[in-house]
């Protein structure tokens, strides 16, 4: 069964401090996974940003995602028609501001035909999810 995760489950697995560490991190290291494109960019920026309590140099981020990470993913990637039509479709499923990177995540799962998407924003995810998109899990 082909699954995917959001970039939640990244930051998560690489922050020891986090609470869910140790399950992500487990997850992670347990089969290669669907992620859209975007969720690298999106764990470098609260891996250097410093929002969530850590902190690390941008050199250093890039390398833990370089030889950590990327290798465990089959990045997905949107076509413009594709992220159009997602936009277009946002309204039908409440999706505004900051929700539309969820719904990217669970775009790219779909095309990437995961029956499955893992995530640590299940609430968030279970409130766009529609008939035929990929199970929302939390692990």
């Amino acid at each position: 069964m082909k699954r995917a995760l959001d970039s939640s489950i990244i930051v998560a697995a690489l922050d020891g401090s986090d609470p869910d560490h140790a399950v992500c991190r487990s997850l992670l290291l347990s089969a290669k996974f669907a992620a859209f494109s975007h969720a690298l960019s999106e764990a470098f920026s609260t891996l250097t940003g410093g929002r969530l309590g850590i902190r690390i140099s941008p050199a250093d981020a890039a390398s833990i995602l370089r030889e950590s990470v990327a290798p465990r993913l089959s990045l997905i990637a949107l076509s413009e028609a594709e992220l159009l039509d997602a936009y277009d479709d946002s309204s039908q499923r409440g999706v505004r501001g900051g929700a539309i990177y969820d719904y990217l995540h669970l775009v790219a799962a779909r095309k990437a035909g995961a029956a499955q998407i893992f995530t640590l924003n299940a609430v968030d995810f279970r409130a766009i999810q529609r008939s035929g998109d990929p199970e929302i899990v939390h692990p």
